[in-house]
């Protein structure tokens, strides 16, 4: 599945979240932060390796209650789950080596 290019305009629930089969990178930030902004192409690079993955985008901020039920506290913070368990997060990573690294543990 290809790298979802905008924020959702609609957040899932975290039951729809934990619902979710197989593997799920959640992208927590927003689309003026400077960080999530400069993390792109290396996650745009890490996810065309793993066709297999579901990349949700997820808008946080003020009132976004799937962000606090993850405990986001910086962006971007990318939680990797499979079936709906959360196996691996990274916050403000640094290249795409890190993400590839976190993707090949959920797509196992």
């Amino acid at each position: 599945m290809p790298m979802q290019e905008r924020y959702l305009a609609e957040e899932p629930s975290l039951a729809e979240v934990t619902a979710m089969a197989g593997p799920l990178l959640l992208e927590f930030g927003t689309p003026w932060c400077g960080y999530c902004i400069s993390v792109q192409s290396s996650l745009a690079m890490a996810l065309a390796e793993y066709d297999e993955v579901l990349h949700l985008k997820i808008e946080d901020g003020r009132g976004r209650r799937l962000g606090r039920a993850f405990r986001v506290k910086l962006w971007p913070t990318l939680v990797f789950l499979r079936d709906g368990e959360e196996l691996e997060r990274l916050v403000r990573p640094s290249g795409s080596a890190v993400i590839r690294a976190a993707l090949s543990r959920i797509a196992a």
